[in-house]
């Protein structure tokens, strides 16, 4: 059973490929449910009165208690993936109008890259390595957040989502190294400055700061999965020093890497 947290967890997730299985009756769930599709046809309804067809791409969102029913149309199949999660944090989104009950349906696409995205939430390949719940919410928060970041900038289009998806792998190979931006762009066939340009205008963050975000979340990692000093992990990240990488860690993460340390479930420094 999945531990809960003060924030809330992650109950299930799972997928359904082609399923035919439809929904005759409104049902009502406990919790909040994210059903992705990524192949196929489909409908939602629910007590408000709204009656969609669901295509690949689509995103739907059920709320706690909101009479609903959705799957396959009749005689026809869908793929989703889908998540169940609970907990005070989500209804504090609902709050403040992040989660809309008005709008249960969001279009995310291009669908392999969505699908990674949820995917992410939880591990598909389980490790060894004691993996809290509260890391699967703050996954979760920050998938939401980008999918209705994309809703508000506008639909990205395929084009620039591949681009920005290559862009991306490349900024994260090689933490360990120092790498020039301009490297990276000459590799994606444009300009430093247009793939500054470019990149920023659709991830929110310039390409450095991005990279940056990585490694310091690498070091988040390596505190909690091995038992090395600050300095082992400045030189294993390629700073000059432990003062350069406690400054670069405060600055991304809000917080120096002793207060972090404080943070870590005890169970995982002790393994």
């Amino acid at each position: 059973m999945t531990q809960s947290t003060p924030l809330g967890r992650v109950t299930l997730t799972g997928t359904n490929r082609r399923s035919t299985h439809r929904i005759s009756t409104m049902r009502r769930y406990e919790s909040y449910a994210i059903s992705y599709c990524f192949e196929g046809d489909g409908f939602y309804r629910d007590a408000n009165g709204l009656d969609v067809t669901i295509k690949p791409g689509d995103m739907i969102l059920v709320f706690p208690q909101l009479a609903h029913m959705y799957g396959s149309r009749r005689g026809q199949w869908w793929s989703e993936y889908y998540l169940c999660f609970e907990g005070p944090v989500f209804d504090l989104w609902v709050k403040n109008g992040l989660l809309d009950m008005a709008r249960p349906v969001l279009h995310l696409s291009p669908v392999d890259y969505w699908l990674g995205q949820f995917q992410s939430v939880r591990s598909e390949t389980r490790t060894a390595v004691f993996r809290p719940s509260i890391l699967e919410v703050c996954r979760l928060q920050q998938v939401l957040a980008e999918a209705i970041w994309s809703q508000e900038i506008g639909a990205i289009s395929p084009r620039d989502m591949d681009w920005v998806s290559r862009a991306c792998a490349l900024l994260e190979e090689d933490l360990e190294r120092e790498k020039k931006m301009p490297s990276v762009a000459k590799k994606l066939g444009c300009s430093y400055e247009g793939f500054r340009k470019r990149f920023t205008r659709i991830v929110g963050i310039s390409p450095a700061k991005y990279r940056d975000t990585r490694i310091i979340e690498r070091a988040c990692r390596l505190m909690q999965e091995q038992n090395l000093t600050n300095k082992e992990i400045a030189y294993r990240l390629g700073f000059c020093d432990e003062f350069h990488f406690s400054h670069r860690f405060k600055q991304i993460m809000g917080k120096s890497p002793q207060r972090f340390r404080r943070s870590i479930p005890s169970r995982m420094t002790d393994a």
